[in-house]
């Protein structure tokens, strides 16, 4: 997975265009992790949202000095051992540009908005001579009342020849061309219209109906059933680019599918496929979508399918940085030669005071007044002040009805747990905890597990440094294998994986091994029976690589004067041949930008931080950013 969850956001805000990622199950048959990663993701943003509003700087700075650093999930050590430097990480949300590489190994690019030449509607219902046929005048007024800009509200277009069959095919024709339209029919002195017109108001391009059943349309037997395309956005992360999608084309949110889930606070670029909507009809939507855009469209007869990416193309400005040269060449050859140890990085932890591991290993405790209490007590740091509201309520007098009544926003965890306890009981959490989607319910137990596995590693690290010895583990024709002494001197530390504990993997036979009993042991949590008595929580485990080498790693230093000013040329902007950035000798501000290329299920912001060697948590770079803008 790419920086799914978001990595650290900063406090300035930006426009552009007219635009998570987690990792790895395995056991002692290999398993991968991206795809449980790619929907826990999802959970994350949507617990992460709560609300709609977005929070102002000062108020996200003070809830953040709240927030957790590296240290406490576990992420300890460096392998280079270059002199470190500090960076502002994503002070404007184009400062972070990810490109999907998809499972040929090619990365995903947004280059072409042409429709392919045989994707033109048809019907079965009648040849092209017959059919009604917008005129260019009425392709144009229609536009204009698409975006608003018809003051008469609506467009009557008069049917001539006059049959029910064909009203149909001209209703069916401007809402598969102009979407966000409704059409009606009506009769004027004797005569029929076609009367199209915005259902709503200006809000019905934002707010059609997402319960609306998918409108039939007939679909050639030869073209495949998947239109292919790719997605470019901006500042949005991937569910809410597919929710505004759905809503225009009046299709549920499930007919689209994707290989990851991608950064909010960011560009990026990936590759969506959806059922039997045409590419004439999605490359219609670019007039009316903000921050969105498709392209590169084709047709192909199967889906796209979670984890089958082969990872993301990453382009990352750091701002006012203060390493020198020397300090940056050494850092990023480090980089580019040795790698970074594959810890998971902060957004897999949660951004507020109580840290997601913790509910999770409340639950594999079966300590469930524990989890009620983690999720829904008051907790330090700003937030929105209903959920402040609620949190007293719930902590005051304990009745989930009396703390639902303060939630205007229901689908936050915090409102669907308490839906739960009106409908279960407090006496039936585990009931009532299921309420929950189960996407949310599974990140906080594969929280615990990173915590655990970032834990661990710093201490493999601590030990036996950057090199394979007796004991570690390796992949080996799909299974874990303990290596012998010997073996070892045949390893690189870049085979060597670590699990992530479940009742389905084997353990290092080292030291390291023994650390994880007694973690486990602190925990009141038993290592040889990590099987839960509620199925979806007992952990089968996953073996995960300790150090990951980047490719395509390509770096420069670069200065500015105008901190507003993009440095990346995204690709809306060459489609556009607007022109590149243009980097100056000398300037007030450094700019380190830098290319690499990751596996899927591996965090960017882990790679910057051995770089930079400093802590990449929100919490520091709110304050870096605080500081920074003070």
């Amino acid at each position: 997975m790419e920086e799914t969850a978001g990595s650290p956001p900063v406090l300035s805000g930006e426009k552009r265009c007219g635009a998570r990622e987690d990792p790895e199950p395995a056991a002692k048959r290999f398993r991968v992790e991206d795809e449980h990663e790619e929907e826990e993701s999802e959970a994350r943003d949507e617990e992460e949202q709560g609300g709609d509003e977005e929070e102002k700087g000062d108020h996200f700075a003070d809830m953040m000095k709240h927030g957790l650093s590296e240290s406490d999930v576990g992420i300890h050590k460096f392998i280079s051992d270059h002199e470190g430097f500090s960076g502002i990480l994503k002070e404007r949300y184009s400062d972070f540009v990810v490109h999907e590489i998809n499972k040929d190994g090619k990365i995903v690019a947004l280059d072409d908005l042409s429709v392919p030449a045989d994707v033109e509607e048809t019907s079965t219902d009648c040849d092209n001579t017959d059919c009604p046929v917008l005129t260019e005048e009425q392709k144009l007024q229609l536009t204009e009342l698409q975006l608003f800009k018809n003051k008469e509200g609506n467009v009557a277009i008069e049917v001539l020849e006059d049959s029910k069959e064909k009203r149909t095919l001209l209703h069916k024709e401007v809402k598969t061309l102009f979407p966000g339209l409704e059409t009606k029919t009506e009769e004027r002195e004797g005569k029929r219209f076609i009367v199209a017109y915005h259902a709503a108001g200006k809000k019905a391009l934002s707010e059609v109906r997402s319960s609306a059943a998918p409108r039939k349309h007939s679909w050639p037997k030869t073209r495949g059933s998947f239109c292919h395309f790719v997605l470019y956005k901006e500042n949005k992360d991937t569910m809410d680019a597919i929710n505004v999608l759905s809503k225009f084309l009046r299709v549920r949110p499930n007919m689209f599918s994707y290989m990851g889930t991608k950064d909010k606070r960011a560009v990026t670029v990936q590759e969506i496929a959806v059922l039997k909507i045409s590419a004439e009809r999605l490359a219609h939507l670019n007039k009316c979508l903000m921050n969105l855009k498709l392209g590169n469209f084709c047709y192909k007869n199967r889906p796209l399918k979670l984890g089958e990416l082969q990872g993301n193309h990453f382009t990352v400005i750091l701002r006012n940085i203060s390493g020198s040269q020397e300090q940056v060449e050494r850092a990023m050859t480090s980089l580019r030669d040795t790698g970074f140890i594959n810890y998971y990085g902060m957004q897999r932890f949660g951004t507020t005071a109580i840290p997601t591991h913790q509910i999770g290993r409340a639950i594999l405790q079966n300590n469930w007044k524990e989890v009620v209490d983690l999720i829904l007590k008051p907790r330090p740091g700003a937030e929105k002040s209903y959920l402040v509201k609620c949190r007293e309520e719930w902590a005051r007098s304990q009745d989930p009805e009396a703390a639902l009544k303060k939630l205007p926003v229901k689908r936050c965890v915090e409102g669907q747990l308490l839906r739960g306890l009106v409908m279960y009981g407090t006496n039936n959490i585990i009931t009532a905890f299921g309420l929950i989607p189960r996407n949310n319910r599974l990140m906080y137990i594969h929280s615990y597990q990173s915590y655990v596995w970032n834990s661990m590693v710093s201490k493999r690290v601590e030990e036996f440094g950057l090199k394979a010895v007796g004991g570690d583990l390796i992949l080996k024709g799909g299974s874990a294998h303990v290596l012998s002494d010997d073996e070892a001197e045949k390893q690189s530390i870049h085979d060597v994986v670590m699990p992530l504990p479940g009742f389905d993997v084997i353990y290092p036979t080292h030291s390291v091994g023994q650390c994880y009993s007694e973690m486990l042991s602190a925990d009141n949590l038993d290592i040889s029976n990590m099987r839960h008595k509620v199925r979806d929580y007992s952990l089968a485990g996953a073996y995960r690589r300790v150090v990951i080498r980047p490719r395509d790693v390509r770096w420069e230093l670069i200065h500015y004067d105008d901190p507003r000013v993009p440095l990346v040329h995204t690709d809306v902007e060459k489609l556009e041949n607007r022109p590149a950035p243009v980097y100056l000798k000398e300037g007030k501000y450094r700019v380190l930008k830098m290319e690499f290329s990751l596996p899927s299920s591996t965090y960017a912001t882990m790679a910057i931080r051995e770089v930079l060697k400093m802590d990449t948590s929100i919490k520091n770079q709110t304050r870096l950013n605080t500081t920074w803008f003070n």
